[in-house]
């Protein structure tokens, strides 16, 4: 499939395209050898708007699909997108690290595959009032899950200074967090923030001049931060990761897709104690059950090409990496 029909793949009920599935192809070739059994079970972790849930189901006509999506709008494009499908899916609206619980309801145990495509949605990036844009003014929502009780403007109105600045270093890796933090606190005494615009006003301002006229938008790093604290993206990560190898059978293989150097991090680590043996170094045979029960299906983290680059930009920051489990899991005690 080459990169002008990865869009066709989610598209609405009229067929107008609405994203581009990032590394499509690959991950579909990643993914399909385990899924050759008439009982094959698919779980895509993020579905957004099902461009990669599509093309699997396509090239695995025996698959069954569990989608997960926090996004309620998502959701409903994906049901739509998925209806020549319908016989072989299931839809829940979940974080992914309530991956367990969605399992067990479905009364489902091991599964075969796993996607995790970390990040923002096209949809939640181009629906302009739901805040995630610094390019646009919109209301500071930035709520994957409309049903949660927190926005960016209630994290920025009453958050202290000190949990201000700690969440833009740790989230936003952001260097002027300080700087940035005081004058959100200042600026907030005057007037509560509300709207998009005027975050980015004082995040420039803030700024030293050569920050301000330097590469990249002064305010990157802050929304990425504030996104970040609202929907628990990191701590969601940390308990999926565990959950989505505990549940792989035997053969099973899971892939993520990452964004930005914080997941990517959660990933490499995660995937590395995954694929190592437990036993010491110096141990000259290492027993059963302290051998590795992953191997690496990619070699460190894979980049999109860059035709794909090209026809979508937004896969530019994209790092994949992918493992099969190789034993049996341990039975919990």
């Amino acid at each position: 499939m080459d990169v002008s029909r990865r869009a066709e793949l989610a598209s609405d009920a009229t067929g107008h395209v609405l994203h581009t599935p990032v590394m499509l192809d690959r991950i579909v070739e990643l993914l399909s050898p385990a899924l050759s059994a008439p009982d094959a079970v698919h779980v895509d972790a993020t579905l957004g708007m099902a461009g990669h849930a599509a093309a699997i189901l396509t090239a695995n006509p025996a698959a069954h699909l569990v989608g997960i999506d926090r996004d309620g709008d998502a959701l409903t494009i994906a049901r739509e997108v998925l209806k020549p499908f319908a016989a072989r899916v299931d839809l829940v609206q979940a974080r992914f690290d309530e991956l367990d619980e969605v399992l067990d309801d479905l009364g489902l145990g091991q599964v075969h595959s796993l996607l995790a495509d970390l990040g923002l949605s096209s949809l939640q990036v181009d629906q302009r009032q739901r805040g995630f844009a610094y390019a646009v003014d919109a209301p500071l929502d930035m709520r994957m899950d409309s049903r949660a009780p927190r926005t960016a403007a209630d994290v920025l109105n009453s958050a202290s200074r000190a949990d201000l600045v700690r969440v833009l270093r740790r989230y936003g890796e952001e260097p002027h967090a300080d700087r940035i933090a005081r004058a959100i606190v200042t600026e907030r005494e005057r007037q509560p923030f509300t709207t998009s615009a005027r975050l980015v006003e004082v995040i420039t301002a803030a700024l030293p001049a050569a920050v301000r006229h330097g590469g990249g938008h002064p305010a990157k790093r802050t929304f990425q931060a504030l996104r970040i604290e609202v929907n628990g993206e990191l701590d969601a990560l940390a308990g999926l990761l565990p959950a989505a190898l505990d549940r792989l059978t035997l053969g099973g293989r899971l892939a993520v897709l990452a964004y930005h150097s914080l997941e990517d991090r959660m990933v490499k680590q995660s995937f590395a104690a995954a694929t190592r043996d437990a036993a010491p170094e110096r141990l000259p045979v290492v027993p059963e059950p302290l051998l590795a029960r992953f191997v690496p299906l990619t070699r460190g983290a894979e980049r999109p090409d860059a035709a794909e680059v090209a026809a979508n930009p937004r896969a530019a920051s994209a790092r994949l990496r992918a493992v099969q489990r190789i034993r049996p899991r341990e039975e919990h005690r």
